[in-house]
């Protein structure tokens, strides 16, 4: 699942080939891949 830079709506791939994706809804090329929100802790050695 990525999501449109320019309007924010949400953009799903087909398969695995990304090269060559547009948004259906502005026509940009840019998009950033959602990461679930997940906390990470590190412990000092």
């Amino acid at each position: 699942m990525y999501k449109c830079s320019r309007c924010k709506e949400p953009v799903r791939s087909s398969g695995m080939n990304t090269v060559g994706m547009q948004c259906e809804k502005c026509g940009s090329k840019v998009f950033y891949k959602e990461r679930p929100n997940v906390r990470k802790s590190v412990q000092s050695r």
